[in-house]
Parts: structure tokens; sequence; C-alpha cells
């Protein structure tokens, strides 16, 4: 009997994302820090409030949290508690910093274990059909070059990390100048938020979707598999293979 896959967990929604992460904290930030609104304090607490609510919702619809989450969960009481504790701005530039650096650090820390975080992000079983690739590997005798080819991966994967780093910690000292703790502040943090997005992410994503297409390539060299044949027939945007004649 062929054996079935485990279904995946609910994909998350990216419009829910970037409206509770990117949208929301940026306008309370912008335009609700004021002395006649929320006030600074205010301000910085209630936009933090939806990245951390999103958060915890999008655990608890999707039953899993794994390492990056947690991460980014923390990043956010951070961001939070030095604004509360109104810590020089230069602390948040390093801390901006840290975040992708421990990210990095942990990918190449995982390469020998059992569960590399490479595969958390580019060959998960969320999209790709891992036991049929696993079986194809095996079949032309490719596991040890196809471990050489996920060790390379991971350190073209580090990098795009470590060049998220230096780019938040140039952003977050470009742009944060005022004394924490003033409506000013809080200004600025809205539009290094918003910035975030074209200056940081954008080529950050770059370079992953190159490691995933070079990912890709590699497995349909070495197991022969054609890219329809690579992804899960139920992830999005999959096609199907033609059905055999009997």
């Amino acid at each position: 009997m062929a054996s079935v896959n485990p279904a995946p967990p609910p994909r998350e929604n990216l419009l829910i994302n970037l409206v509770c992460n990117i949208a929301i904290p940026t306008f309370i930030l912008a335009k609700l820090s004021g002395s006649g609104a929320l006030g600074a304090t205010g301000g910085l607490v209630v936009a933090l409030a939806f990245p951390l609510g999103y958060g915890l919702w999008d655990f608890v619809r999707r039953r899993s949290a794994n390492f990056v989450s947690i991460i980014g969960f923390t990043s956010v009481l951070l961001t939070g508690g030095l604004g509360l504790l109104e810590m020089d701005a230069f602390w948040f530039a390093v801390k901006e910093a840290a975040v992708p650096s421990i990210i990095g650090l942990a990918v190449l820390a995982s390469m020998p274990t059992r569960r590399p975080l490479v595969k958390q992000f580019l060959y998960n079983e969320q999209m790709i059909d891992v036991a049929r690739v696993d079986a194809a590997l095996g079949e032309h005798g490719q596991r040890p070059a196809f471990a050489r080819l996920l060790a390379q991966s991971s350190y073209w994967l580090a990098g795009s990390f470590a060049l998220s780093a230096v780019l938040n910690f140039v952003l977050a000292r470009h742009l944060l100048r005022s004394p924490t703790g003033t409506e000013a502040f809080n200004a600025e943090l809205a539009r290094m938020n918003l910035l975030s997005w074209p200056v940081i992410v954008v080529p950050s994503l770059a370079v992953m979707m190159f490691v995933l297409w070079r990912l890709l390539n590699g497995i349909r060299r070495l197991s022969g598999l054609e890219f329809e044949e690579i992804f899960r027939a139920d992830a999005p945007g999959a096609k199907k293979p033609p059905a055999k004649a009997d």
C-alpha cells in the first residue's frame, strides 16, 4: 500500500501577516503616538500588541511553533522592552541585527543534526514531496550528493541572514535618531518598520529564492524527477503529474 503524506498544517495568510505586522503597527506609531492620542508609550504598546496577538493567534490556529517564529515573537517583546526602558537607539539597531544573526548561526549550527534548519526553510513537507524525493535519491544512489547539496544550501541560507543583519543595523542606525519614549522616535520606528520590506526583506528574499532555485535544480538532477513530481500534489500551485497508462 502506498504511503500517504500527512496533511500539512494550514498555510499562513500573508495578507493578515502584513496587516498585523506592518500596516497597523506602522499607522499607530506614525499617527496615534502624539500627546493628543495614545502618547508615545501607549502608542508603542498598542502597536506591538498587534504582532504579538497575531503570533499567538497563528500558533493556536496552526498548532505549530518553530524556531524562527519564536525568535520573531521574542524580537517584538524586546522592542517593547527596550522602548519602555527608553534605551538608547543604538540598542534597537543591535537588536535588529541580532535577530537574523541568531537565525543564520542556528542554520549553520543545525547542519550536522538530524533536523537541519535548511529543511524547515526550503525542503519541507508543506511544499516538497519529501518521501518521493528521498525514494528517488535512494534508487539513484544520490543521497550522499544530496547531503552535500543541502550543506551548500545551508551556507547560502546563512549568508542571506547575514545580509539581512547588516541591512537591519544600517537602516536602524540611519533612521532612529530621536530619544526613545518620544513621539518622534515612534514615527522613526514606524518608518523603519515600513521600509524594512523594500530595503531588507526584498534583497534577502531574492537570495533565498536563488538558493531554493539552486536546490530544486539539484534535486531534479540527482533524483531524475520533474519539478511537478518534486512538489506535493496538494501544495498551492502544484500540478499533478499526468496519469500513466496501464
